[in-house]
């Protein structure tokens, strides 16, 4: 299983290298770590890695990636290299995603099950510190379907085309 904090890096990483040098700003770096987690439920059906994410007013924030963000990466002096699997996952979401501005993936974000349901009960405009469930996660990832832009396919297309050869 992978940390939260070397899947922030490798995507902050890989976000520069497809947007020529674009610094990620650390709400974009939240959602698409988010939307990564997300992924990785519905291609493998488990979680990336352990880390917990919060239902802050603006969509989900991983406070362990928080703490160690600065604008040039991630700050930690133990970053480690992420599996070829995992880091492919997270490759298709910044294609899928990276180029959305921050405020469209905080608008995809609310419409996430589990962000829901950590601001019930919370206005508009309190940051909110509830977790967001995993269970509630695997709700959101049962709606994805995964697309592999590598091959310009979603994964389910994968079982036809490898019939009809």
């Amino acid at each position: 299983m992978e940390r939260a904090i070397d899947m922030a890096q490798h995507i902050f990483e890989r976000y520069k290298l497809v947007s020529g040098g674009d610094v990620i700003d650390e709400m974009k770096l939240h959602k698409l770590l988010y939307f990564t987690q997300r992924e990785s439920i519905a291609v493998t059906g488990e979680p990336m890695f352990p880390e917990k994410f919060f239902g802050w007013k603006y969509g989900p924030v991983c406070k362990d990636v928080r703490l160690c963000y600065s604008a040039d990466g991630m700050v930690s002096d133990d970053i480690r290299p992420v599996s070829n699997e995992s880091a492919y996952i997270a490759n298709s979401i910044v294609a899928q995603y990276g180029g959305y501005e921050s405020w469209k993936l905080s608008e995809l974000s609310h419409r996430e099950i589990s962000w829901r349901n950590a601001r019930k009960g919370l206005s508009p405009n309190q940051n909110g510190d509830r977790a967001l469930l995993m269970e509630d996660i695997r709700k959101d990832a049962e709606k994805v379907r995964p697309y592999d832009p590598l091959y310009d396919m979603y994964y389910d297309e994968f079982e036809d085309a490898e019939g009809s050869v």
